[in-house]
């Protein structure tokens, strides 16, 4: 069975510049070429995306929707904002706040995409530029960590 990589902002981000990010564009390449499977999930989209429109980087902003189109796309789904509200108050009741309590805290989200695609589908790992927050709620590492 494929790895199933879902890709975090950072990541992501750097794809959609792939001139000044060459190793990560290597290292995606070599991913797909071992039939990896690589999703765009909806809110690291959104996060990408928002500064790419702010910035008004509107290249990117292709590249983001055609890479989007070419490896797939993984929607927030009600499920995943349940779950994720869940996430979101059970790391405050601990003491380990992933985000500012009036955040929309876009990792428990991610989180959440990634619990709720594993027990669907297969388990995924998000490739990610800070393991941290992540890692608390789903399986995570740096992006050139994964082989």
């Amino acid at each position: 069975m494929p790895k199933v990589i879902l890709l975090d902002a950072g990541p992501l981000g750097m794809i959609t510049h792939p001139r000044q990010n060459t190793d990560i564009v290597e290292w995606f390449k070599k991913m797909l070429t071992s039939g990896a499977v690589i999703l765009v999930p909806e809110i690291v989209d959104y996060e990408v995306r928002r500064e790419l429109i702010r910035a008004k980087k509107f290249k990117s902003i292709k590249r983001l929707d055609d890479l989007k189109k070419a490896i797939g796309y993984l929607p927030i789904t009600t499920k995943v904002m349940l779950l994720a509200a869940e996430l979101w108050a059970r790391a405050r009741n601990e003491g380990f706040p992933t985000a500012d309590d009036k955040a929309l805290d876009a990792d428990v989200i991610l989180a959440a995409q990634a619990q709720t695609y594993s027990a669907d589908v297969r388990h995924p790992i998000i490739a990610t530029t800070n393991v941290g927050h992540l890692s608390r709620f789903t399986d995570a590492d740096v992006w050139k960590n994964i082989e």
